[in-house]
C-alpha cells in the first residue's frame, strides 16, 4: 500500500469526479484506521512507561502535556493491545464462493456466513472498519488491505500458497484424497471427526494462522476448517481468547490447530489441539 501522502495527492489530482469521490472515501477510511491504531499505540506506550520504567502516571501526563484525568481516559477508552493481531485496518473478511452442481450461481456455505458474521463483530468491537469480500470460485484474488480469509487451500491458491510457507504445519489431501492438517515432520495428523468416525471427541478441526504474503504485504490471517464447520469453531476460539493469543504471538507469523464441538452450528467449546507456534 502506498504511503498516505502519495494517495492524498493522487486523490486531489483525480479528474473524474466519481472516481475522486470513491478514492476519497477509501482514504478517509484508511486515515480513520491509522488514527485508531495511533490511539492504541499511545495507550500501550503509556502503560509500558509505567510498567517497565516505573514512571508515575502524573509524570507521564506532565511529559505529554496532558492532565492526569486525560491519561486515565486514554487508558480506559483506547483500543486494546490485541487489536494489532489483525493489523492496522481496514480489514477485509473474505469467504469463498462455491460452485455447486445444479446451481447456476455460486453460493456461500451457511457455516462460512456464520463464521464471517462472528469475525466481523469481533473486528468491529476492536474498532476496525470491516470490508466484505467474496472470493471467486476459481479462488484467485489479491488482498489489498489487512485481511482475514475464512478459506482453506482447496478453495483458493492464494491461501494454499500462504500455507505453504508454514514451517510447522501442512494442510493438504492425503493419499486417499481426504484433507488433513499434518505436522511437517510427520509426527502427527489432525483429522476431522467428520471424516474419521472413530474420533468422536470433537466435531471438527481448523487451521488458524497469521502468514506472510509475497513482498511483505498486509497482515493475512487464515481461518480454515477441514470442513466449513471447523471455521466457525476457530472464530469462536479467537473471539474468546484473543488477548491470551496475542500475548503469546504478538504480531509475528504463527500457526496452530483449533478443535471445536458443536450443537448444530452453535459452538459448545473450542480449544487448541496444537498450541500456537511462532514462525522463525
Amino acid at each position: 500500500m502506498s504511503e498516505p501522502v502519495d494517495q492524498f495527492e493522487h486523490v486531489r489530482s483525480e479528474p473524474d469526479p466519481l472516481r475522486q469521490a470513491k478514492l476519497a472515501s477509501e482514504l478517509i477510511a484508511l486515515y480513520q484506521q491509522r488514527s485508531v491504531e495511533l490511539a492504541r499505540l499511545r495507550k500501550e506506550a503509556i502503560n509500558r512507561a509505567a510498567a517497565e520504567r516505573g514512571i508515575s502516571y502524573s509524570r507521564i501526563a506532565a511529559e505529554l502535556g496532558l492532565t492526569r484525568g486525560r491519561i486515565t481516559q486514554i487508558r480506559q477508552t483506547a483500543p486494546p493491545a490485541e487489536r494489532a493481531f489483525f493489523g492496522v485496518g481496514p480489514v477485509t473478511v473474505a469467504v469463498p464462493l462455491r460452485q455447486l452442481p445444479g446451481r447456476a450461481l455460486p453460493v456461500i456455505s451457511s457455516e462460512d456466513t456464520r463464521a464471517a458474521e462472528r469475525l466481523s463483530k469481533l473486528l468491529t468491537d476492536l474498532s476496525f472498519h470491516v470490508e466484505q469480500f467474496r472470493i471467486p470460485p476459481d479462488g484467485r484474488w489479491q488482498p489489498r488491505n489487512d485481511a482475514a480469509a475464512i478459506c482453506g487451500p482447496k478453495s483458493s491458491p492464494v491461501t494454499a500458497e500462504a500455507i505453504s510457507t508454514d514451517p510447522y504445519l501442512m494442510f493438504e489431501p492425503d493419499q486417499s484424497g481426504k484433507w488433513t492438517i499434518r505436522e511437517r515432520d510427520g509426527s502427527r495428523v489432525y483429522e476431522s471427526p467428520m471424516d474419521d468416525k472413530t474420533t468422536q471427541r470433537w466435531s471438527d478441526v481448523a487451521y488458524v494462522a497469521r502468514l506472510s504474503l509475497p513482498g511483505n504485504g498486509p497482515t493475512f490471517v487464515v481461518i480454515a476448517g477441514v470442513h466449513a464447520l471447523g471455521s466457525v469453531g476457530a472464530v469462536d476460539y479467537l473471539a474468546r481468547n484473543l488477548p491470551d493469543l496475542y500475548a503469546q504471538v504478538g504480531t509475528r507469523p504463527f500457526s496452530m490447530v483449533v478443535a471445536s464441538d458443536h450443537d448444530g452450528e452453535t459452538v459448545t467449546r473450542s480449544e487448541p489441539l496444537c498450541a500456537p507456534r511462532v514462525h522463525d
